[in-house]
Order: C-alpha cells, then structure tokens, then sequence
C-alpha cells in the first residue's frame, strides 16, 4: 500500500483528502504545517507528499524545497487553487514532481500519485542495478555490502588519485592481492604494469635479484644483466606479498628503495631511478613483530602511509551468500551444469560456518558443491563434510553434563572469535576489547588455528 502524506493548513481539506484517498487504497497521513510535515518525513516511510501551495508560516514552495534538499527521493505533488502558468513554473523549479490546480477532479490527483510513485520506483531500480553493476565491477573477493566491506571500498575509493604506499593486512584467503590489484585498476597507473612477487616464496640472494636486478657476472649464473621487479613494474604498481617475511638484510635495501626512490642492481656501480607504487601485504601482525626486533620499525613507519585492513569473511555477514552465489555462478558456466542457486538449508550452513580459509575456501567449497551437485540447487548434501557439520556454538555454558563441557582453551578461542566478528575482524580493537595487546592476540590466534 503506498503512503501519502498530505500538508494542508485547512483541516476539512486534510479531512477529505484523507477519506476519498484511503478509499482509493492510500495510507493517508496528514500534517497542517510544513514542519510537521518534515517531521513525519524522518522515519522514511513516506511514498508522496501532497502539499497546498499557500498555507501559513512554512509555504509549499518552501515545503517543496526543503523536502528536495533533505529528502529528494520523495516526489512531491503541489495542488492550489491559484492555477496560473507562473504558479506552476515556480512549483516545478521548486522541486515539485507535478502541479495540480484546484478545484481538482479526484481522478486528476489519483492519476498524478500514482506516476509520482512509479517515479520513484523506477529512481530506486535505477539506483540498485548501479549498486549492481559496482558489484559487478568490484574484484570477485570483494564483493559484498557488509559494513565491515563499505569501509574498505569507502578508503579504496579514496586513495584513488595517490601514490602513497599502502599496506594491506588481514588473514590468509581474505583477498590482499586482490586489493593489490583493485587499486592498480583505479589509480591513474592502471595502463602501467602491475608486478606481483611473494617476498616468502624466494631464496634471500634470488630475492634481491628478483627485486632489484643484477648485471652481467654478478654472481655464478649471471650470465646476462637482468632488470628487477621494480625496474619492471616502472609506470604501474608493485605488489610485495607476505612482506613480514623479507629478510633482515633486504629490509635495510627495500627501505632505502623507498627512501631515494631508486635501487642498485647487484653488482652495479650505478643506481637506477623508480617511478613504481608500492603496496605491501601480510597476514603477520607487523607492529608485534617491530616490538620483537623481527621486522625494521623505520621501514614498517615507510610501509604503513595507507592501511587497509581485510576483515574476516565471518565478521562480513550476509557477504558470505553473496559471494557464495557469485561464485557458485561461475563454477557452473565454466563446467557447464545447470546449478542456479542455493537451497535455503545449505545457505543456512554456509552463513552458519567460520570459513578459517576465508574467501580462498569459500571459493573451493562452491566449486566442489556445484561438482557434485545432482539437482539445479545446491543442497546441504553437496557441502562439504566440514560444513556440513558444523555447528554454531555459544561461548556461555548450560548445563551439568560432562559430555557437554570443552577444555578452557576452547572457550577462549570461541570468545576471540565472537569478539573478532563483533567488531568487524579489526584485530585492534578486539585486543583492546579483550585486554591484552595485539601480539598476544595474533600468537593465540596462530595456536588456536594450528589446534585439529
């Protein structure tokens, strides 16, 4: 049933308005000045206002104006009985989604309702599938609407047209690389080169090479001179993976790459200028690692211009059957399966389950499920066992039974784990709400992950 508010300072007009459009099936409001009205307006569950033109105090033009500034997508329809062409305009000009003159036939003003609502309904389509399509545009990993995901996509968007270091924290599977990229794509290097290397996967003197280059006998198999990654991704972005990991020794280089904006090859007497962003990433708790002389505090200070911080993907909500879906779409045209969707039992397991491989998992799980599957929904049958099994468990305890209680360990784990969803997987604050600092926080979350 729409919702029509109607402000006239005549009360037998409210009166009759309110019978003759409730009849015609309206949920009729009225208010008897335009204050009151803006006051009905703020709980939002107004389709149209009708408003009389000239009333005291607040007039309908004003009405009008405020209501466009404050609420503009609530059309607003103006009826009086001064119908002049000029009247009219200045309605319009005003904000006003039409302009009926008094005395008015009831079907003229039902007929001017109701395109003002399918006005608006066709404005709020119009603002979904663009909130769909900057779904669609969005990195795969970070889909989502969460308000944990807003805030990245809010920061994203913000650092756009820079070119300040970032550094992308959070755990395993959570989409760091494709943050990486996300922001190569939206920055005005995007035509340039995006270079990705894991600072974990490479021996330290294949390392420095990797990244800085050498020059003809260098070292024994440097048979050729050979630019380094920064050299390479000159133009475009630079992507150091698992940066906890550098080496003592090439943390003392990448901090003076990023000092002097330039690097020397291995064996080279000369330096080689850099026009390179650099974005760095870990699942490590970089601060704790400072703390613990493991990792350079003037590099760490280099690195964190920009933090992004990946929340969880149990601290993202309905995100996990929004990415569940995506990726369940895409596993089914590429094996060519007419799997649709989810049945409501398996989304139910899905949103239920912790996903400790985050998004990585999730991603695998849909794939083997669409595999499987025998129907055109995915069922709880076609989940794997881990998920299928699980179930969600409370950190308070009821009850006397011995077979019921758990080890105190595994209390602590599952109240670290309700406090990391509470506040959006942001690890600060989840050592601040349980007590202790953040280095405590990641060595128990690394023992509780390494539990069977």
């Amino acid at each position: 049933m729409s919702r029509i508010l109607v402000v006239d300072d005549d009360a037998a007009m409210c009166a009759m308005l309110a019978t003759t459009l409730g009849r015609r099936g309206f949920a009729v409001i009225t208010c008897d000045t335009g204050a009151a009205a803006m006051a009905a307006l703020d709980p939002g569950d107004v389709d149209v206002v009708v408003t009389d033109l000239n009333m005291r105090g607040m007039s309908g033009l004003e009405l009008c104006r405020q209501i466009v500034a404050d609420r503009p997508d609530v059309p607003v329809v103006v009826i009086t009985a001064f119908g002049s062409l000029d009247t009219a305009i200045g309605a319009i000009r005003a904000g006003a989604y039409d302009f009926v003159p008094k005395p008015f036939e009831l079907e003229a003003l039902v007929v001017a309702l109701e395109r003002a609502i399918q006005h608006r309904a066709l404005r709020e389509e119009v603002k979904r599938l663009r909130r769909a399509v900057g779904e669609v545009a969005r990195p795969e990993g970070l889909l989502g609407d969460s308000p944990a995901m807003r805030r990245v996509h809010d920061l994203l968007d913000r650092i756009r047209d820079s070119d300040a270091t970032v550094l992308v924290t959070g755990e395993s599977g959570t989409g760091k690389e494709l943050v990486a990229r996300a922001i190569h794509r939206g920055s005005r290097r995007a035509a340039g080169p995006f270079v990705a290397v894991n600072c974990a996967a490479l021996p330290e003197p294949l390392l420095e090479s990797e990244l800085f280059g050498h020059v003809r006998g260098a070292f024994t198999d440097a048979r050729s001179a050979r630019a380094g990654l920064f050299v390479q991704a000159a133009g475009g972005t630079i992507f150091l993976d698992a940066i906890a990991e550098l080496p003592p020794a090439l943390q003392a280089k990448l901090l003076r790459a990023l000092q002097e904006r330039r690097v020397r090859p291995v064996g080279a007497d000369h330096e080689v200028e850099l026009d390179v962003r650099i974005v760095a990433a870990t699942n490590a708790d970089l601060e704790a690692a400072v703390a613990e002389k493991r990792f350079r505090d003037d590099l760490y200070y280099r690195l964190d211009v920009v933090h992004v911080e990946l929340p969880p993907l149990r601290a993202r909500g309905d995100d996990v059957l929004v990415l569940a879906q995506h990726f369940l779409a895409r596993a089914a045209a590429a094996s060519g399966k007419p799997v649709r969707g989810l049945a409501a039992a398996a989304a139910g397991k899905l949103a239920a389950y912790p996903w400790p491989g985050n998004v990585r998992e999730l991603e695998n799980c849909m794939e083997r499920a669409v595999a499987v599957a025998r129907f055109e929904e995915v069922g709880v049958d076609d989940l794997p066992d881990r998920v299928r099994e699980h179930r969600r468990v409370q950190v308070a305890l009821v009850g006397d039974d011995p077979a019921e209680l758990v080890p105190m360990e595994e209390i602590e784990r599952r109240y670290i784990e309700r406090v990391l969803a509470a506040v959006g997987g942001n690890k600060k604050e989840a050592a601040r709400v349980l007590g202790f600092d953040r280095a405590t926080l990641y060595r128990k979350l690394e023992r509780h992950r390494r539990r069977p």
